[in-house]
């Protein structure tokens, strides 16, 4: 499944578990963050993730150290932009398979 599904698929399946979405495809000048929902009182930013296969470790290895810092500095600068101070985390949602599996991350790598 390519990106923009993945990450329509991936905002359906989280406004299904009552989050709302704020925004997508976020970008600033350290990166982008796929979708930002509020759960509650919590702002989440998303990191989708979709692969056919395991085979390199799948969705959730694809996730670097790198990846996370971008994510990390890019929030960052949303919350700036915003002003906001609500708490928040990071999770992610991975795609697997055919037909395509969800599995949902909460707070997948805490910062």
């Amino acid at each position: 499944m390519k990106g923009e599904a993945a990450e329509q698929l991936a905002a359906a399946f989280l406004q299904r578990q009552g989050l709302t979405i704020a925004h997508r495809n976020y970008r600033c000048r350290f990166g982008e963050i796929d979708l930002i929902a509020q759960d509650g009182k919590t702002l989440v930013f998303v990191e989708v993730r979709s692969r056919r296969t395991e085979d390199f470790g799948g969705a959730a290895a694809s996730i670097t150290q790198d990846k996370r810092d971008k994510l990390l500095r890019t929030a960052r600068h949303y919350l700036a932009q915003s002003r906001s101070t609500s708490p928040c985390r990071f999770d992610a949602v991975l795609i697997r398979g055919e037909p395509p599996r969800v599995e949902w991350i909460r707070n997948a790598f805490g910062e």
